[in-house]
């Protein structure tokens, strides 16, 4: 007897990112401990994000053409660009209502600049990379490459008026290049290097998104009520909006823009971290820091079924130009 597990994953839209997904969000809600409890591979493969992104880094290398090189640095700096613009013009925007401290009163209790720019700022670039991977080409899944400039707090405090007080770690760029060129490099010298290893690219995608889930609790989206859930929502279809027809301005086709509207997981220790460089921040830190989870709790879950829904009417709007093309000969 044989179940058909991968066509019914596959039926998901972004099934082989979303379900792991949220298997591994469920395992963090119900039982977060299950990582140290058990150690060793099991706890591994629940914490090993990071890892299991470097080789998916050196396998989707590997498929690159040396020769793309231009468009990566255009793609990346463009929705870089567009995704920092956006944060700072609705940064700016909402610090003349709000200033540093958060609203105490009514529905939007809890919310902040902080909150806001933190949620904007920083693309989960895990998400990024397996959608591209599977709705995309390769060389726009490098161009988050470019894209890793926005990790961290440095842009976040640069937008909330703190430039200085933090600095860019040129290391991590470096870090977050090498996989990807080491890979470029393989599969350049060596066709057969290059079909091993992009082959395995797919494979990484669920194990990625597992433990990326299990970073996450659902439990946040309930703390933050309503208030997160518009947040997060906030950042996918109104970032994503800007970084869409950002995406389609400069030829592409508007998945990239989609896929990079999300939250990163990392995004959630930025309030913390701006409020100890300043702590005129200190007070709207906390419930930036719920606010941020349930974002990127909330972009997660969207994020994969949005660029699903948006790859499947590309196809079907490709499907009968080809067939006239066809036609045509």
């Amino acid at each position: 007897m044989s179940i058909p597990i991968k066509a019914g994953i596959e039926k998901v839209p972004g099934g082989m990112m979303l379900v792991p997904l949220l298997i591994g969000a469920l395992i963090a809600t119900v039982a977060p401990a299950t990582a140290t409890f058990f150690g060793s591979f099991t706890g591994a493969l629940f914490t090993g994000g990071t890892t299991i992104l470097a080789v998916f880094y050196v396998c989707m290398g590997a498929s690159i053409d040396i020769k793309a090189t231009p468009y990566i640095l255009k793609k990346g700096g463009v929705l870089l660009g567009s995704k920092i613009l956006f944060a700072v013009l609705v940064g700016v925007i909402a610090g003349r209502f709000m200033g540093e401290l958060p609203i105490n009163g009514g529905l939007l209790t809890g919310l902040s600049v902080l909150a806001i720019v933190a949620a904007l700022n920083d693309t989960n670039g895990g998400m990024y990379m397996a959608l591209m991977g599977q709705y995309g080409k390769p060389k726009d899944v490098a161009a988050y490459s470019v894209m890793t400039l926005e990790s961290g707090p440095f842009l976040t405090m640069v937008t909330l008026g703190v430039a200085g007080l933090s600095a860019f770690p040129w290391q991590a760029l470096v870090g977050a290049i090498i996989p990807l060129v080491l890979g470029a490099v393989l599969g350049g010298l060596d066709p057969a290097m290059r079909r091993f290893l992009t082959a395995a690219t797919p494979v990484l995608i669920p194990f990625f998104a597992l433990a990326l889930g299990f970073g996450l609790n659902l439990q946040k989206v309930v703390s933050a009520g309503l208030l997160g859930i518009a947040l997060g929502l906030f950042v996918l279809f109104v970032g994503g909006a800007v970084l869409f027809a950002a995406d389609k301005v400069t030829g592409g086709s508007g998945l990239g823009g989609l896929a990079a509207a999300t939250t990163a997981g990392n995004a959630a220790t930025v309030p913390m971290l701006v409020a100890a460089a300043n702590p005129a921040y200190q007070e709207a830190a906390g419930p930036a820091t719920v606010l941020v989870s349930a974002a990127v709790i909330v972009t997660s879950i969207g994020c994969p079924l949005m660029v699903a829904w948006y790859a499947k009417r590309l196809s079907a709007t490709k499907a009968p130009s080809r067939k006239m093309a066809v036609a045509a000969k």
